[in-house]
């Protein structure tokens, strides 16, 4: 008897931790420096999500390495949900391209999606390109002749235009940037032909006429570039690509803990001052439960292992 109650109270203790949590402050790492889209959604998300679990979420900023460097911190934090990662598609693609990736995705887990930003096809209006495929044409009658700007190699733009190139038979050349806002310039100089960037940094040349949004990236059209095609109404069935972000905790969670902050980040999304915000900012507010979460996921990593090899992309 003394036995069997002792091993209940061993089962209850773990039960009864989660179900107290959280009982201190949260820290959520953010893998990029404070100002690009990853950390806007963070602080956002975490201003409301502090107000729903009753304790402060401290956003701590751990760039490096596309990202890794925060990754690989937030799998080395115990699994006891005061240790979050502000996710992001560098999630899906670092395992692709990095040869010596410091920690193994396996360590991470899932625990939602929030969101979904559209990554964007554009050129210079003075180009004369006016449509998806007059770009493929021209790049068909030229080949290596074009070139494409990127915010730098093995970024989820890069990796877009490589995949468009796959999907379009097309030979482009990449010309990497040091950062989004240097990729644009090019762009807006005639430096470059195209490029694909992610819509919040993109709208503002876009609505000034500067530059000519070819298409978005995602399955459906984004709310913010009503207007805009997606690659798959101009022709490349099945192009879905979005750098889309949510939370993820080190593996193994426990369950009780896992469904609290899922619940609450669901609340979180579906506040219309949080939503409103996001959409503000280009992305389109999407929850997704882990399983749902895991399963894009795994779609996202599948696509980009194959572009990786198809563009021989590796990094140290």
């Amino acid at each position: 008897m003394r036995a069997t109650a002792g091993a209940l109270l061993l089962l209850a203790a773990p039960l009864s931790m989660a179900q107290a949590w959280p009982a201190r402050p949260i820290r959520l790492v953010v893998p990029f420096p404070p100002g690009g889209l990853i950390d806007n959604m963070a602080r956002l998300v975490g201003n409301s999500l502090a107000q729903e679990l009753g304790q402060p979420v401290v956003i701590d900023n751990k760039p490096g390495a596309g990202g890794n460097v925060g990754a690989a911190e937030a799998a080395r934090a115990p699994a006891d949900g005061y240790t979050l990662l502000m996710a992001s598609p560098a999630l899906t693609i670092s395992p692709a391209i990095y040869k010596n990736l410091p920690y193994q995705p396996s360590q991470l887990a899932p625990v939602a999606l929030l969101g979904r930003v559209p990554n964007v096809l554009l050129v210079n209006p003075a180009s004369g390109i006016g449509k998806v495929q007059d770009l493929v044409g021209r790049a068909k009658g030229k080949p290596g002749q074009l070139n494409y700007a990127s915010n730098g190699n093995g970024t989820s733009l890069h990796l877009s235009a490589e995949l468009f190139k796959r999907r379009s038979e097309t030979f482009i050349t990449h010309v990497p940037y040091r950062g989004a806002a240097a990729a644009i310039t090019a762009l807006l100089s005639g430096e470059v032909d195209m490029m694909f960037d992610n819509l919040p940094s993109a709208i503002g040349q876009i609505q000034a006429g500067k530059l000519r949004a070819l298409a978005v990236t995602t399955a459906q059209r984004s709310t913010a570039l009503p207007d805009v095609p997606t690659l798959a109404e101009a022709g490349m069935d099945g192009f879905n690509v979005s750098a889309w972000f949510g939370v993820a905790a080190p593996a193994g969670l426990p369950a009780p803990v896992a469904t609290r902050l899922a619940d609450a980040l669901q609340k979180v999304v579906q506040q219309p001052e949080v939503a409103a915000a996001m959409q503000r900012q280009g992305a389109d507010p999407t929850f997704m439960d882990a399983a749902s979460a895991a399963a894009a996921l795994n779609a996202d990593a599948a696509q980009w292992k194959q572009v990786a090899a198809f563009a021989k992309i590796q990094l140290d």
